[in-house]
Protein backbone atom coordinates (compact mmCIF):
# COMPACT_ATOMS: atom_id res chain seq x y z
CA UNK A 1 0.00 0.00 0.00
CA UNK A 2 2.81 2.41 0.87
CA UNK A 3 4.57 1.53 -2.37
CA UNK A 4 1.38 2.18 -4.28
CA UNK A 5 1.03 5.62 -2.66
CA UNK A 6 4.61 6.49 -3.57
CA UNK A 7 4.03 5.40 -7.14
CA UNK A 8 0.87 7.49 -7.24
CA UNK A 9 2.73 10.54 -5.95
CA UNK A 10 5.52 10.08 -8.49
CA UNK A 11 2.97 9.59 -11.25
CA UNK A 12 1.19 12.81 -10.30
CA UNK A 13 4.48 14.70 -10.14
CA UNK A 14 5.52 13.31 -13.53
CA UNK A 15 2.16 14.24 -15.02
CA UNK A 16 2.42 17.77 -13.61
CA UNK A 17 5.95 18.14 -14.99
CA UNK A 18 4.77 17.06 -18.42
CA UNK A 19 1.89 19.50 -18.21
CA UNK A 20 4.18 22.37 -17.19
CA UNK A 21 6.82 21.57 -19.79
CA UNK A 22 4.20 20.96 -22.45
CA UNK A 23 2.51 24.30 -21.85
CA UNK A 24 5.89 26.07 -21.83
CA UNK A 25 7.11 24.55 -25.09
CA UNK A 26 5.09 26.75 -27.47
CA UNK A 27 6.14 29.88 -25.56
CA UNK A 28 9.80 28.87 -25.80
CA UNK A 29 9.53 28.79 -29.59
CA UNK A 30 7.99 32.24 -29.86
CA UNK A 31 9.32 35.67 -28.94
CA UNK A 32 8.43 39.36 -29.07
CA UNK A 33 10.83 39.90 -31.95
CA UNK A 34 13.58 38.46 -34.09
CA UNK A 35 16.28 36.63 -32.15
CA UNK A 36 19.55 34.82 -32.71
CA UNK A 37 20.02 31.28 -31.43
CA UNK A 38 22.77 28.82 -32.28
CA UNK A 39 24.17 31.02 -35.03
CA UNK A 40 20.82 31.38 -36.80
CA UNK A 41 18.22 34.13 -37.03
CA UNK A 42 14.64 33.34 -36.04
CA UNK A 43 11.49 35.42 -36.40
CA UNK A 44 9.07 36.10 -33.57
CA UNK A 45 7.03 32.98 -34.38
CA UNK A 46 10.06 30.78 -33.80
CA UNK A 47 10.61 30.12 -37.49
CA UNK A 48 14.14 30.27 -38.96
CA UNK A 49 14.32 33.38 -41.12
CA UNK A 50 16.61 33.63 -44.14
CA UNK A 51 16.64 37.08 -45.73
CA UNK A 52 15.99 37.27 -49.45
CA UNK A 53 15.70 40.79 -50.77
CA UNK A 54 17.26 44.00 -51.95
CA UNK A 55 18.63 47.32 -50.80
CA UNK A 56 16.71 50.51 -51.49
CA UNK A 57 18.42 53.92 -51.44
CA UNK A 58 15.50 55.62 -49.72
CA UNK A 59 17.36 58.58 -48.23
CA UNK A 60 18.36 59.77 -51.71
CA UNK A 61 14.93 59.13 -53.22
CA UNK A 62 12.57 59.99 -50.38
CA UNK A 63 9.61 60.69 -52.67
CA UNK A 64 9.69 57.23 -54.26
CA UNK A 65 8.84 55.19 -51.15
CA UNK A 66 5.23 54.37 -52.05
CA UNK A 67 6.25 53.33 -55.56
CA UNK A 68 9.45 51.44 -54.86
CA UNK A 69 8.38 49.33 -51.86
CA UNK A 70 5.35 47.68 -53.54
CA UNK A 71 7.49 47.04 -56.64
CA UNK A 72 10.16 45.35 -54.50
CA UNK A 73 7.48 43.31 -52.74
CA UNK A 74 6.25 42.01 -56.11
CA UNK A 75 9.60 40.27 -56.62
CA UNK A 76 8.73 38.04 -53.68
CA UNK A 77 11.36 39.63 -51.42
CA UNK A 78 10.88 38.97 -47.72
CA UNK A 79 13.23 41.78 -46.65
CA UNK A 80 14.21 45.26 -47.81
CA UNK A 81 17.26 47.07 -46.48
CA UNK A 82 16.54 50.79 -46.30
CA UNK A 83 19.17 53.52 -46.57
CA UNK A 84 18.57 56.18 -43.91
CA UNK A 85 20.51 59.31 -42.97
CA UNK A 86 21.18 60.81 -39.56
CA UNK A 87 21.75 64.20 -41.22
CA UNK A 88 25.54 64.23 -41.01
CA UNK A 89 26.18 63.65 -44.72
CA UNK A 90 22.73 63.38 -46.29
CA UNK A 91 19.27 64.78 -45.54
CA UNK A 92 18.04 63.40 -42.24
CA UNK A 93 15.19 60.91 -42.02
CA UNK A 94 13.26 61.99 -38.95
CA UNK A 95 11.14 60.00 -36.51
CA UNK A 96 7.86 60.38 -38.36
CA UNK A 97 9.37 59.48 -41.72
CA UNK A 98 10.91 56.33 -40.23
CA UNK A 99 7.57 55.37 -38.69
CA UNK A 100 6.00 55.79 -42.12
CA UNK A 101 8.71 53.69 -43.81
CA UNK A 102 8.11 50.87 -41.34
CA UNK A 103 4.35 51.04 -41.94
CA UNK A 104 4.76 50.91 -45.73
CA UNK A 105 7.22 48.01 -45.60
CA UNK A 106 4.97 46.11 -43.15
CA UNK A 107 1.91 46.71 -45.32
CA UNK A 108 3.83 45.02 -48.12
CA UNK A 109 4.65 42.02 -45.89
CA UNK A 110 8.39 42.50 -45.77
CA UNK A 111 10.89 42.90 -42.94
CA UNK A 112 12.62 46.29 -42.75
CA UNK A 113 16.37 46.33 -42.20
CA UNK A 114 17.19 49.97 -41.43
CA UNK A 115 20.75 51.31 -41.80
CA UNK A 116 22.47 54.67 -41.29
CA UNK A 117 24.59 55.45 -44.34
CA UNK A 118 26.47 58.53 -43.14
CA UNK A 119 29.25 56.59 -41.40
CA UNK A 120 30.21 54.66 -44.56
CA UNK A 121 33.94 54.00 -44.80
CA UNK A 122 34.80 56.16 -41.82
CA UNK A 123 37.18 55.01 -39.09
CA UNK A 124 36.47 57.47 -36.27
CA UNK A 125 34.32 56.32 -33.37
CA UNK A 126 32.40 59.62 -33.41
CA UNK A 127 30.84 58.62 -36.74
CA UNK A 128 29.63 55.33 -35.28
CA UNK A 129 28.46 57.05 -32.11
CA UNK A 130 26.49 59.56 -34.18
CA UNK A 131 24.67 56.62 -35.80
CA UNK A 132 23.96 55.16 -32.35
CA UNK A 133 22.64 58.51 -31.13
CA UNK A 134 20.39 58.69 -34.18
CA UNK A 135 18.83 55.31 -33.36
CA UNK A 136 18.29 56.40 -29.79
CA UNK A 137 16.64 59.64 -30.97
CA UNK A 138 14.12 57.67 -33.09
CA UNK A 139 13.76 54.69 -30.77
CA UNK A 140 10.02 55.36 -30.49
CA UNK A 141 9.77 53.99 -34.05
CA UNK A 142 11.75 50.86 -33.16
CA UNK A 143 10.43 49.80 -29.76
CA UNK A 144 7.45 47.50 -30.16
CA UNK A 145 8.43 46.70 -33.75
CA UNK A 146 11.05 44.07 -32.89
CA UNK A 147 9.10 41.49 -34.91
CA UNK A 148 9.44 43.47 -38.16
CA UNK A 149 12.37 45.89 -37.84
CA UNK A 150 16.07 44.99 -37.67
CA UNK A 151 18.69 47.68 -37.00
CA UNK A 152 21.86 47.66 -39.13
CA UNK A 153 23.79 50.00 -36.84
CA UNK A 154 26.00 51.75 -39.43
CA UNK A 155 26.66 50.98 -43.06
CA UNK A 156 30.27 49.90 -43.64
CA UNK A 157 31.66 51.73 -40.63
CA UNK A 158 35.40 51.26 -40.38
CA UNK A 159 36.89 51.42 -43.85
CA UNK A 160 40.34 50.24 -42.83
CA UNK A 161 41.04 46.51 -42.76
CA UNK A 162 41.59 46.48 -39.01
CA UNK A 163 39.48 44.04 -37.02
CA UNK A 164 40.63 45.05 -33.56
CA UNK A 165 39.70 48.74 -33.81
CA UNK A 166 36.44 47.82 -35.57
CA UNK A 167 35.53 45.51 -32.71
CA UNK A 168 36.42 48.10 -30.07
CA UNK A 169 33.96 50.51 -31.64
CA UNK A 170 31.07 48.07 -31.68
CA UNK A 171 31.80 46.88 -28.14
CA UNK A 172 30.91 50.43 -27.06
CA UNK A 173 28.09 51.03 -29.54
CA UNK A 174 26.03 47.90 -28.84
CA UNK A 175 25.75 48.31 -25.04
CA UNK A 176 24.75 51.95 -25.54
CA UNK A 177 21.86 50.90 -27.80
CA UNK A 178 20.76 48.20 -25.35
CA UNK A 179 20.96 50.54 -22.37
CA UNK A 180 18.66 52.92 -24.24
CA UNK A 181 16.01 50.22 -24.45
CA UNK A 182 16.49 49.20 -28.09
CA UNK A 183 15.99 45.43 -28.18
CA UNK A 184 15.72 44.87 -31.94
CA UNK A 185 18.06 42.41 -33.60
CA UNK A 186 21.22 44.30 -34.56
CA UNK A 187 23.38 43.90 -37.66
CA UNK A 188 27.08 44.74 -37.69
CA UNK A 189 28.87 45.18 -41.04
CA UNK A 190 32.39 43.83 -41.41
CA UNK A 191 35.37 46.19 -41.38
CA UNK A 192 37.05 47.21 -44.65
CA UNK A 193 33.93 48.81 -46.16
CA UNK A 194 32.11 45.57 -45.31
CA UNK A 195 34.58 43.50 -47.36
CA UNK A 196 36.96 42.29 -44.63
CA UNK A 197 35.27 39.15 -43.21
CA UNK A 198 38.39 38.29 -41.21
CA UNK A 199 37.37 41.05 -38.81
CA UNK A 200 34.27 38.99 -37.94
CA UNK A 201 36.23 35.73 -37.80
CA UNK A 202 38.82 37.19 -35.41
CA UNK A 203 36.64 39.43 -33.24
CA UNK A 204 32.97 38.66 -33.97
CA UNK A 205 32.53 36.46 -30.93
CA UNK A 206 33.74 39.24 -28.62
CA UNK A 207 31.44 41.76 -30.32
CA UNK A 208 28.53 39.32 -29.95
CA UNK A 209 29.39 38.89 -26.26
CA UNK A 210 29.09 42.66 -25.77
CA UNK A 211 25.38 42.39 -26.62
CA UNK A 212 23.44 41.70 -23.42
CA UNK A 213 20.58 40.41 -25.58
CA UNK A 214 22.91 38.08 -27.56
CA UNK A 215 20.92 39.21 -30.59
CA UNK A 216 23.47 40.42 -33.14
CA UNK A 217 23.92 39.28 -36.75
CA UNK A 218 27.07 39.94 -38.79
CA UNK A 219 27.14 41.13 -42.38
CA UNK A 220 29.64 40.80 -45.21
CA UNK A 221 29.30 43.04 -48.26
CA UNK A 222 30.39 40.91 -51.20
CA UNK A 223 31.93 42.87 -54.01
CA UNK A 224 35.24 42.43 -55.84
CA UNK A 225 37.20 41.35 -52.76
CA UNK A 226 34.86 39.39 -50.50
CA UNK A 227 32.81 37.94 -53.36
CA UNK A 228 35.21 37.72 -56.30
CA UNK A 229 34.76 33.99 -57.05
CA UNK A 230 32.98 30.88 -55.81
CA UNK A 231 35.88 29.66 -53.65
CA UNK A 232 36.16 33.05 -51.92
CA UNK A 233 32.41 33.28 -51.36
CA UNK A 234 32.24 29.79 -49.86
CA UNK A 235 35.31 30.29 -47.65
CA UNK A 236 34.09 33.65 -46.36
CA UNK A 237 30.66 32.29 -45.45
CA UNK A 238 32.04 29.17 -43.80
CA UNK A 239 34.71 30.99 -41.81
CA UNK A 240 32.05 33.10 -40.07
CA UNK A 241 29.51 30.30 -39.67
CA UNK A 242 32.18 28.06 -38.16
CA UNK A 243 32.53 30.61 -35.36
CA UNK A 244 28.90 30.00 -34.42
CA UNK A 245 27.82 33.46 -35.57
CA UNK A 246 24.72 34.44 -37.53
CA UNK A 247 25.57 35.80 -40.99
CA UNK A 248 23.97 37.67 -43.85
CA UNK A 249 25.36 39.11 -47.08
CA UNK A 250 24.07 42.64 -46.58
CA UNK A 251 25.10 43.84 -50.03
CA UNK A 252 26.37 42.29 -53.25
CA UNK A 253 26.52 43.12 -56.92
CA UNK A 254 27.45 41.34 -60.13
CA UNK A 255 30.48 43.54 -60.67
CA UNK A 256 32.21 46.33 -58.81
CA UNK A 257 34.82 49.02 -59.33
CA UNK A 258 37.87 46.74 -59.31
CA UNK A 259 36.52 43.49 -60.68
CA UNK A 260 33.92 40.80 -61.11
CA UNK A 261 31.63 39.43 -58.39
CA UNK A 262 30.23 35.88 -58.46
CA UNK A 263 26.60 36.68 -57.72
CA UNK A 264 25.56 33.14 -58.68
CA UNK A 265 27.83 31.64 -56.01
CA UNK A 266 26.52 34.09 -53.41
CA UNK A 267 22.93 33.03 -54.09
CA UNK A 268 23.74 29.31 -54.40
CA UNK A 269 25.83 29.04 -51.22
CA UNK A 270 23.42 31.38 -49.46
CA UNK A 271 20.68 28.84 -50.11
CA UNK A 272 22.80 25.82 -49.22
CA UNK A 273 24.04 27.34 -45.96
CA UNK A 274 20.92 29.23 -44.90
CA UNK A 275 22.65 32.60 -45.23
CA UNK A 276 20.43 35.59 -45.99
CA UNK A 277 21.33 38.07 -48.71
CA UNK A 278 20.25 41.50 -49.92
CA UNK A 279 21.32 42.64 -53.38
CA UNK A 280 22.50 46.21 -53.98
CA UNK A 281 20.40 48.05 -55.08
CA UNK A 282 16.92 48.56 -56.48
CA UNK A 283 17.75 51.57 -58.69
CA UNK A 284 19.45 54.96 -58.75
CA UNK A 285 23.16 54.12 -58.65
CA UNK A 286 25.48 56.74 -60.12
CA UNK A 287 26.31 56.52 -63.83
CA UNK A 288 29.65 54.79 -63.16
CA UNK A 289 27.93 52.16 -61.01
CA UNK A 290 24.62 51.76 -62.84
CA UNK A 291 25.41 48.10 -63.53
CA UNK A 292 24.36 47.61 -59.89
CA UNK A 293 20.78 48.72 -60.63
CA UNK A 294 18.28 45.87 -60.25
CA UNK A 295 15.49 47.88 -61.90
CA UNK A 296 15.32 50.80 -64.31
CA UNK A 297 13.43 52.97 -61.81
CA UNK A 298 11.31 52.80 -58.64
CA UNK A 299 8.69 50.77 -60.49
CA UNK A 300 10.78 49.98 -63.55
CA UNK A 301 11.50 46.76 -65.40
CA UNK A 302 14.25 44.45 -64.17
CA UNK A 303 17.75 44.89 -65.55
CA UNK A 304 19.90 41.89 -66.49
CA UNK A 305 21.35 41.85 -62.95
CA UNK A 306 17.87 42.27 -61.49
CA UNK A 307 16.55 39.37 -63.53
CA UNK A 308 19.33 37.15 -62.18
CA UNK A 309 18.67 38.15 -58.56
CA UNK A 310 14.90 37.74 -58.86
CA UNK A 311 14.45 34.86 -61.30
CA UNK A 312 17.57 32.68 -61.09
CA UNK A 313 17.27 29.13 -59.74
CA UNK A 314 18.61 30.41 -56.41
CA UNK A 315 17.01 33.85 -56.73
CA UNK A 316 14.32 35.60 -54.72
CA UNK A 317 11.27 34.04 -56.38
CA UNK A 318 12.48 30.48 -55.83
CA UNK A 319 13.96 30.80 -52.35
CA UNK A 320 12.23 33.62 -50.45
CA UNK A 321 9.93 32.72 -47.55
CA UNK A 322 7.95 35.40 -45.73
CA UNK A 323 8.38 35.99 -42.00
CA UNK A 324 5.93 34.11 -39.79
CA UNK A 325 4.04 37.27 -38.80
CA UNK A 326 2.81 37.51 -42.40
Amino acid sequence: MVKLQKCTVFTVIAALMLLILGSAAPKASAATGFYVNGGKLYDSTGKAFVMRGVNHGHSWFKNDLNTAIPAIAKTGANTVRIVLSNGVQYTKDDLNSVKNIINVVSANKMIAVLEVHDATGKDDYNSLDAAVNYWISIKEALIGKEDRVIVNIANEWYGTWNGSAWADGYKKAIPKLRNAGINNTLIVDAAGWGQYPQSIVDYGQSVFAADTQKNTVFSIHMYEYAGKDAATVKANMESVLNKGLALIIGEFGGYHTNGDVDEYAIMKYGQEKGVGWLAWSWYGNSSDLNYLDLATGPNGSLTSFGNTVVNDTYGIKNTSKKAGIY
